[in-house]
């Protein structure tokens, strides 16, 4: 690290990724209430952030969150309403309406996290170049 510029962003990558897990999950749990997603409340208090994982300066991370599977299949508005052995003509139309509680979310969500970290490395990158570029600090440097 080259002072405290660099300390900075290390320690708002290791904030920015500490809270993402918890409020992903808070995200998800708004989204499941105001879309009405709830029968027995499975879903809802399924929805947990699982791990992190991360190096020294948290520029390569792991993030893992998890929900029940058939949450997919509400947001994408699937499921079981036709019995099995029917040829496929229940009779009626697909009753099922889709509830994007997870897919729009967390695809904006990644994409913050992605912005965010291009930032961040790109300022740290930045002042490691101008930094080697200064005749001063390059003194400094081999003179200790």
């Amino acid at each position: 690290m080259n002072g405290a510029s660099d300390k900075e962003q290390l320690e708002a990558r290791r904030k920015y990724v500490r809270a993402f897990n918890a409020t992903m999950v808070k995200i998800w749990r708004e989204q499941i209430s105001l879309l009405g997603v709830v029968d027995t409340g499975a879903l809802y208090r399924s929805t947990v952030g699982v791990s992190l994982t991360a190096d020294g300066k948290f520029i390569d991370i792991t993030l893992s969150q998890a929900f029940n599977t058939y949450g997919l299949f509400v947001d994408y508005g699937t499921g079981r309403n036709t019995p099995r052995g029917n040829p496929g003509d229940i009779g009626k139309a697909n009753g099922r309406k889709r509830k994007r509680w997870f897919s729009r979310k967390y695809f904006a969500s990644v994409m913050n996290i992605q912005e965010f970290y291009a930032d961040s490395l790109g300022q740290e990158f930045c002042r490691a170049i101008s930094n080697a570029l200064n005749p001063d600090i390059m003194r400094r440097a081999v003179t200790l």
